[in-house]
């Protein structure tokens, strides 16, 4: 099993949840977070003062998935996450040693 961690602008979620769904993944967790990568932030105007926005707000997808399921996953992610701009996110992928669903103690592929 893999662990996918996405980091999205927050306007691509509804499509990257869409075409996950799609391929059969049957739960996701979200969360907002900020960040910066080669963008640096942006200048911005505020009542004619100028300031400076670090950290951009970004949302983080976390699925787990077998691995047959993996690269058909990350390739739906990158599809429909791609602006072709600076600042469309990294993806991470880590192995998951074990799954326990809480409810029914199902482990492994079934716990997904």
């Amino acid at each position: 099993m893999k662990k996918i961690e996405a980091i999205i602008k927050p306007f691509k979620l509804d499509e990257v949840r869409e075409a996950l769904s799609e391929l059969g993944v049957s739960g996701l967790t979200v969360t907002e977070v900020k960040g910066f990568g080669r963008q640096k932030g942006h200048t911005e105007l505020y009542r004619g003062a100028e300031y400076v926005v670090d950290f951009l707000p970004k949302i983080k997808v976390e699925i787990v998935v077998t691995a047959e399921l993996l690269d058909a996953a990350l390739e739906a992610i990158i599809k429909v996450a791609r602006t072709g701009k600076i600042g469309d996110g990294k993806i991470f992928v880590t192995s998951v040693e074990q799954v326990i669903r809480i409810r029914t103690g199902e482990t492994g592929a079934e716990a997904i």
